[in-house]
């Protein structure tokens, strides 16, 4: 892509971004939803194959379809007390936002677009459409989250978390892979958005923070398939180590960052007297493990069979990045930090 194009659709994505975490008013809100919305497809079509244009064609239809029922709830809940206001919701507006926002995150059961979107995008678009396009929406949902209901938002993160780990079971496709595992991350920050919504902005600032490693890693890794997975010991052994430790601090696993988060949602629904509920999400999490552990062994531990049907890259690209290295990091390393997070 042209790079004054490129840098033109990043300001645009910035900027919607921007519109909505400033907005106090539901039409502002929506406008910048709609700019980053825009932005973002012609990045998803810069390769000219079919399926990018299908991943396109799915991925606006569905966001122009959550982005009419925001503006369309925002406009009847003014009708009826006159406020815009993005915290002045009545009880069925809130619902109505809620559904919209959660299509727009892709939260189960409304993940139907965002498999298929993911798959047919490169991995750097496929970064932003898992990180980036998630902030606008998530903040709203954390400035609406007093007035949201408790049984749909728990309904929709344990859907997600049953539907991330189920998905992804069995997949070949890595994007894939990682968009069932968005999904399920997802659905923690959704199930403690209701009790503690700082909580939630923590858990989803580390999913954006580890989904990113993960797709620098398959990046410059150059790898879309589980069956090259064997490969790339033998070229970059040092980021074939560390994606290793990305993919088990995606899972949770202690003593790595993505364990942090989930401690603090589990001994908080502890607090609130919902053991059951913990109980539920920790049993189903363990279908995301199996598939990340499943990674990491083929990652690290299996062979490149003799005569591969795929075409396999001999030679490895000597490119450095000093972003990889600061999100690895942050990534791997920050679970010291849980005991100050535990006292505020």
């Amino acid at each position: 892509m042209n790079p004054t194009a490129l840098s033109m659709l990043l300001l645009s994505l910035a900027l919607g971004t921007t519109t909505t975490l400033m907005a106090h008013h539901w039409l502002l809100a929506w406008i910048g939803l709609e700019i980053n919305t825009l932005a973002i497809i012609p990045m998803i079509t810069k390769t000219p194959h079919p399926r990018a244009i299908e991943a396109a064609t799915k991925y606006f239809l569905t966001q122009a379809t959550a982005s009419a029922m925001i503006l369309f709830t925002g406009v009847m809940n003014a009708w009826h007390s006159n406020i815009w206001e993005i915290t002045q919701l009545s009880a069925t507006a809130s619902i109505l936002i809620s559904v919209a926002l959660a299509t727009k995150l892709g939260l189960a059961p409304l993940h139907f677009w965002m498999p298929e979107v993911i798959q047919g995008s490169p991995l750097l678009t496929g970064l932003i459409l898992s990180t980036w396009q998630k902030i606008a929406p998530m903040a709203l949902l954390i400035n609406i989250a007093p007035s949201t209901n408790l049984y749909l938002i728990t309904t929709l993160g344990l859907t997600s978390i049953l539907i991330g780990g189920w998905g992804g079971t069995n997949q070949t496709q890595l994007r894939k892979l990682m968009a069932f595992s968005s999904i399920g991350h997802l659905g923690w920050t959704m199930i403690i958005l209701k009790f503690n919504p700082n909580l939630a902005m923590f858990n989803f600032i580390m999913y954006s923070v580890m989904t990113s490693t993960a797709f620098l890693s398959l990046y410059y890794l150059s790898t879309t398939k589980m069956s090259q997975l064997s490969t790339p010991p033998s070229k970059t052994p040092t980021l074939t180590s560390l994606m290793m430790l990305t993919l088990l601090s995606l899972a949770g696993l202690p003593p790595l960052s993505g364990f942090s988060p989930k401690l603090l949602i589990i001994l908080d629904l502890c607090k609130q007297d919902m053991q059951m509920l913990a109980l539920t999400m920790l049993v189903t999490s363990l279908m995301a493990l199996f598939f990340y552990l499943r990674l990491t062994y083929i990652l690290n531990m299996t062979l490149p069979p003799n005569s591969s049907p795929s075409k396999t890259m001999w030679r490895a690209t000597n490119t450095t990045s000093s972003l990889i290295a600061i999100s690895t990091s942050l990534t791997i390393l920050l679970l010291p930090i849980t005991p100050m997070l535990i006292t505020t």
